[in-house]
């Protein structure tokens, strides 16, 4: 799985002018399921996300994570993040089938609910708006196929 986290002051996302999730200090993380994955790689990256230790502690240094501070996730599907950009028009062929995305979108949700942090969330496969003030500005890429 795919994730591209930024710490924000505040986010939200909207659906046909209708706010679907809304979050103040934490966390936006876009998602993607990525061809082959499991439910092992989105445990293992709710674990990361929930302590990635980017939120500022003593000396004003990013040593706090959203388990830390008490932090909020708005977490939001995008499949663009398996892109492919060998031409000039992207290619989507390594993001999962859509039921599995969907699936993997939501049980990624439920792990990082189950860590004890507050989520909101958009709507998979939605054509959504999301809004952010992001705070630093602070955005680290999270692969799965990294670890």
């Amino acid at each position: 799985m795919r994730a591209l986290v930024q710490r924000v002051s505040e986010a939200r996302v909207t659906v046909d002018e209708v706010v679907t999730g809304e979050i103040g200090t934490g966390l936006l993380v876009l998602v993607c399921a990525m061809r082959d994955d499991a439910e092992a790689q989105s445990e293992w990256l709710a674990r990361k996300v929930v302590n990635l230790r980017i939120f500022r502690g003593e000396q004003d240094r990013m040593n706090r994570s959203l388990l830390d501070i008490g932090g909020k996730a708005l977490i939001v599907s995008q499949f663009t993040l398996a892109a492919e950009t060998k031409g000039n028009r992207p290619g989507f062929s390594a993001a999962a089938a859509p039921d599995e995305g969907r699936r993997l979108y939501g049980h990624f949700s439920e792990q990082v609910a189950s860590h004890g942090v507050s989520v909101a969330n958009g709507i998979f496969g939605a054509d959504m708006k999301v809004a952010l003030v992001n705070d630093g500005p602070v955005t680290i890429w999270l692969d799965t196929d990294s670890k």
